[in-house]
């Protein structure tokens, strides 16, 4: 069976397949030695991967290395089966390369706009077999603190679909600055994208792209798992 260790800025995923069958998933907001023993229980993992967006925690490398036959520590040296055409591909978040790759088993040969609403949201294209690069923007959670953080009246708020636009009180003007803003920023990427690729696929994932989907005025995929996907893809593609 296969491990994946999906680190990200907030949330850790560890999903089990056997071969490219996903048999579980977890996701944890604390990853600890006893949580990850404990998650791992009763599974035969003969191989894994790990995909970390910040410094990979020693206890994570060292429990894996011990008791996995073979671990894939992910990077821009990994082989991969597409092309990076990225100036500094040793800055290249390894979510972003994992979701590539998702994107790539899934739409062979395609034009893909692959869209991940999480901390950050990230635009990334991928053209035939080729990554081509990306853009970088906050992502909701982020904008809400940012706002909070760096005024000092500011309250901190969550992101809802009960707000009213333009803002009456000060929560909803802060509710639908944040939220439009992410909708039209995604909305005006698509639209941009549309006028130079009339043949290409969209996929929205990460953590906010259940609450988004609908907002977008554009036929989509919505994947919220295609980094793991993508992660174990990657193993597969490594072990032939």
């Amino acid at each position: 069976m296969n491990l994946i260790v999906d680190i990200g800025n907030t949330v850790t995923k560890l999903a089990i397949y056997k071969g490219r069958e996903k048999i579980s998933i977890y996701r944890i907001n604390e990853l600890s030695c006893e949580e990850l023993e404990k998650k791992l229980s009763g599974y035969n993992i003969s191989r894994a991967i790990v995909s970390s967006v910040k410094k990979l925690p020693p206890f994570i490398s060292d429990l894996l290395l011990t008791n996995i036959p073979s671990v894939h520590i992910l990077s821009h040296k990994s082989n991969l089966p597409f092309k990076l055409e990225y100036k500094t591909p040793e800055t290249l978040g390894t979510d972003r390369i994992a979701a590539v790759a998702g994107a790539f088993n899934l739409f062979h040969g395609l034009e893909i706009l692959i869209i991940d609403a999480g901390t950050a949201i990230t635009f990334d294209f991928l053209s035939a077999d080729t990554y081509k690069g990306g853009n970088i923007s906050p992502g909701i959670s982020m904008r809400f603190k940012a706002l909070n953080k760096f005024t000092g009246k500011l309250p901190l708020i969550s992101p809802t679909d009960n707000f009213i636009s333009p803002g009456q009180n000060t929560i909803d003007a802060i509710t639908a600055g944040v939220i439009t803003g992410v909708t039209y920023e995604i909305n005006e990427y698509i639209r941009t994208f549309e006028k130079k690729h009339t043949d290409f696929k969209i996929i929205l994932t990460g953590g906010d792209s259940e609450y988004l989907k609908e907002k977008i005025n554009h036929q989509l995929t919505c994947m919220p798992d295609i980094v793991i996907d993508g992660l174990n893809y990657i193993l597969e593609y490594n072990a032939t």
